[in-house]
């Protein structure tokens, strides 16, 4: 059994998610890489151990994670957390989401009741939980009718199967609707996981005033554009990065010529704040008032340990605000 770093909570910063009575560390540790079979347990205890001596708090996972074993992620976490964490589970906010195509047939995918609910109860059973912290809806479905999906998510709640529960990927206006279809139900949606970055700003168009006026809290995922904004490609793609696995979409959306111009010039200014890319890149997601935590991943202790270093220098001057802006061709 790991025995916790009695430090953990003294370095790490929390923020209040919305207006509700849960505070996220700035930081998240979500498991969509590196926590399926592309490392030992051994090397993802490491990381864990880490997170939680950080005083990282908040470990995201989805029923589909640990590809191309979907279900793998949820299996391993469930496994080092019984034989290593246990005795922290309840100072741990442990999420999950079902959205995304998970078993064949009709009813392993999208957003209806037989599939959120067929899919939590799998997930507990993986990681060996009787509940979760949050429950997501992963994506929107345009054919299930929310109230059924908005139904199920609140249903869960009073099972008892999650505590609170939360969307991803919504655009402003089907989010709007669907918090308040769960404040109807008496279960309101504690968060809104969307992608955002600094060459993805599109929860900028609406999204983070509507989680504002409704109290909801946002955690925002791949901040660091699935690596591209770090130091990692500045001099080409190495062969054991992500970019250059089969099938990644890293390179031809993040890896044009054109952005890695915008790479090396971002660069420069990270240095000039005395921060690495990556940790920049990080400060930028935070420095909105909408945004509770970035969700970063992590292949070794080390790199997350630099990310979570990020909060050391959360402040934008409005110069170099400026700068980004101009580098990213807004002005």
């Amino acid at each position: 059994m790991h025995k916790a770093d009695e430090t953990r909570y003294e370095t790490m910063q929390y923020k209040r998610c919305g207006r509700s009575g849960v505070l996220l560390p700035k930081v998240s540790l979500g498991l969509w890489q590196n926590f399926g079979l592309e490392k030992t347990l051994d090397e993802q205890k490491q990381i864990l151990f880490r997170a939680f001596d950080s005083g990282i708090t908040h470990f995201d996972l989805a029923n589909n994670y640990g590809f191309p074993a979907g279900g793998k992620a949820e299996e391993n976490f469930g496994k080092i957390l019984h034989e290593e964490l246990g005795a922290y589970r309840d100072e741990m906010m442990i999420s999950t989401k079902a959205g995304y195509d998970m078993w064949p047939g009709p009813y392993g995918n999208w957003g209806s009741r037989k599939y959120l609910m067929a899919s939590l109860d799998q997930s507990l059973k993986r990681m060996g939980l009787d509940y979760v912290d949050i429950f997501y809806h992963h994506r929107p479905d345009p054919e299930t009718p929310l109230e059924e999906t908005m139904g199920a998510l609140s249903d869960i709640v009073r099972q008892g199967k999650a505590l609170y529960v939360g969307i991803s990927n919504y655009q402003a206006e089907e989010a709007e609707r669907a918090i308040h279809i769960l404040k109807e139900n008496g279960t309101p949606c504690l968060i809104h996981q969307p992608r955002y970055n600094m060459f993805e700003r599109w929860v900028e168009d609406g999204l983070l005033n509507v989680l504002e006026k409704e109290g909801v809290g946002c955690i925002a995922y791949s901040p660091l554009a699935q690596g591209a904004l770090t130091d990692r490609y500045l001099k080409g793609i190495p062969a054991d990065s992500r970019a250059a696995r089969k099938g990644t979409t890293i390179g031809g959306r993040y890896l044009t010529e054109e952005k890695m111009e915008q790479i090396r010039a971002l660069n420069q200014l990270a240095e000039e704040r005395g921060q690495a890319l990556a940790q920049m890149a990080l400060a930028w997601v935070l420095r909105r008032p909408e945004v509770t935590s970035v969700l970063v991943g992590a292949s070794s202790p080390e790199q997350l340990s630099a990310n979570i270093a990020a909060i050391e220098n959360l402040e934008f001057r409005a110069e170099e605000l400026t700068a980004i802006e101009t580098i990213l061709g807004n002005h």
